[in-house]
């Protein structure tokens, strides 16, 4: 049932979330908790449990249905979340109903190569995205789109799948880069929060092989990233792994972000590493470490900056956090949406567990991306 159009265009987004073993319970429950669907609804955000990836479809079509809006984008991911909750591991449904007036958002089509992105120079001003991480041009095609919007800021996540992984441009999506591009007239923010902190300073490397790592600062690899990481776990590689990351700056960042890529494995005879990460001479790096306070500490200094950015009260919002963070990071179910609440309050919130997260023009991992509508 839609309201009446006298609806305020500065009311909360109305937004639900459910978790049930049959994908019909959740999105019933969802439906219910959304009640009269607003007049200016126009876009609706839609994440699912990969457990349910395979009737996306299906539950696609009945959210069309039961709330008349037409436009839709989402993602399947193996969690997803909410307002002070997350879902990882169990099916659910996450769904929010955006009021934009029409002519402040367009569908970005499914993109599948840079040869499809339009040559002339986008209207829209900020694009929200989906990615299958299948698709081996994914960092191109952010880039892309980067390009083609004024702001240069594309925010989104790769899609996180034990099966199909998919995503939702009006129409069930696969295989490539789709979403949503907004106009300025917009109101929004977004910040995005790392879940590492380094260990020491930038690194120069001196010697590189494609991902390996032979020299830093002209000094044999593995040496340095054994003062840096400690005696105790020098002494036994194999306890750093999951704990221990090297970081790539990023050229151009006013605040001072970085790429976080594994570390794959070491070489004790040559003084090897091997990096999740093509690399060059000349190229920066520093070793980084993982653990709940950094990445607590560091997702509060996000929350008061995003605050300060909008400067209005928040009417929803998108969360796109890494596989890795939630519980496994936080120590505890829900902690890391939680602190979203308690800093900026009980608005509407929707996202998913996610890949890869995309923001400004990078493809990120270990981070959090949260876009605010204002």
């Amino acid at each position: 049932m839609r309201q009446a159009e006298t609806e305020s265009m500065s009311a909360p987004f109305k937004y639900a979330h459910a978790a049930a073993a049959a994908w019909r319970e959740a999105a019933e429950a969802c439906v219910e908790r959304i009640g009269a669907v607003p007049a200016n609804a126009t876009l609706g955000f839609l994440y699912v449990s990969d457990a349910f990836a395979d009737e996306l479809e299906a539950i696609l079509a009945f959210f069309k249905g039961a709330t008349g809006v037409v436009h839709w984008t989402g993602s399947v991911g193996v969690g997803v979340c909410a307002t002070g909750h997350e879902y990882l591991d169990e099916p659910a449904i996450a769904v929010m109903l955006g009021e934009f007036a029409p002519a402040d958002f367009t569908m970005l089509p499914l993109l599948r190569s840079t040869a499809e992105i339009g040559a002339e120079p986008a209207s829209g001003y900020f694009a929200v995205v989906h990615g299958d991480p299948a698709n081996g041009h994914i960092q191109e095609l952010i880039e892309g789109v980067s390009a083609q919007v004024s702001s240069g800021f594309v925010v989104g996540g790769l899609s996180s799948s034990r099966g199909t992984a998919r995503q939702i441009s009006d129409e069930v999506v696969s295989g490539g880069l789709s979403g949503v591009v907004f106009s300025e007239r917009v109101k929004l923010a977004t910040r995005l929060t790392q879940g590492v902190s380094p260990l020491g300073p930038r690194h120069e490397i001196t010697a590189a092989n494609k991902n390996v790592v032979g020299s830093l600062d002209h000094r044999p690899a593995l040496e340095v990233m054994k003062e840096e990481i400690g005696e105790v776990l020098a002494r036994d590689l194999r306890r750093a792994a999951g704990y221990i990351f090297v970081g790539l700056p990023v050229r151009g960042s006013d605040t001072g972000d970085y790429l976080v890529r594994n570390i794959l494995g070491v070489d004790p005879q040559n003084n090897l590493v091997a990096v999740g990460e093509q690399l060059a001479p000349g190229d920066d790096l520093l070793f980084c470490r993982r653990d709940e306070q950094t990445a607590e500490q560091d997702l509060l200094r996000m929350l008061a900056a995003i605050r300060a950015q909008l400067g209005t009260a928040i009417r929803g919002g998108v969360y796109y956090s890494c596989l890795g963070r939630g519980r496994h990071m936080f120590g505890a179910p829900n902690r890391e949406l939680e602190l979203i609440r308690e800093t900026l309050g009980d608005f509407p919130l929707v996202g998913f567990f996610a890949n890869g997260e995309i923001s400004h023009n990078r493809l990120y991992g270990y981070t959090g991306v949260l876009t605010l509508f204002g």
